[in-house]
């Protein structure tokens, strides 16, 4: 299209030059809020995990609380494996964070599901329950751990009312 061009609307009426132009309905009802960003998903994991393995256990994850990945606000792990490629990878296809715990923070944080085992690896009896309650006080866990080959998840939301609680219009308290 050559500078200065114009487009026609060829289905748009036509009105006469100078003419106002007659306003657009208005919408029928308010317009969609974007989902507001209000949980934090924990994520442990073996060294070589795939973005992939993560996005669909954290689907699946955020689906049995009646979620999508529109929901989450970050993604929080162990800080020895923040920098793993797959975390980072998965945290960027869903366009959020991903923060990392020392493990004397996630340990602090108490959990439905503790693991002797993860304790001896990590220094941490939980990873993905604490990540995901770690930095929300009074938080609340939505979604227990859920395992897959590699990869554990689990979903976590501040309390309401909390002022750490997101506001779901997306203002500030």
């Amino acid at each position: 299209m050559s500078r200065g061009a114009h487009v026609i609307d060829s289905a748009a009426p036509a009105h006469a030059p100078g003419a106002p132009v007659p306003a657009s309905p208005a919408p029928a009802g308010p317009l969609p809020a974007a989902p507001a960003r209000t949980v934090v998903v924990g994520v442990g994991a073996r060294s070589g995990v795939t973005a992939d393995e993560v996005l669909r256990l954290v689907r699946e994850s955020l689906a049995e609380a009646g979620l999508t990945v529109g929901a989450v606000l970050r993604l929080a792990t162990l800080d020895a494996r923040a920098a793993e490629p797959g975390l980072r990878q998965a945290a960027e296809s869903l366009g959020v964070p991903l923060t990392g715990h020392p493990a004397a923070v996630l340990a602090a944080v108490e959990v439905p599901g503790p693991s002797a085992g993860v304790l001896a690896r990590v220094g941490t009896p939980s990873v993905a329950e604490a990540a995901a309650l770690a930095g929300l006080p009074g938080g609340e866990l939505l979604v227990p751990k859920r395992k897959s080959a590699m990869a554990t998840v689990a979903v976590g939301r501040a309390a309401a009312g909390r002022p750490d609680h997101p506001d779901p219009a997306g203002a500030a308290p």
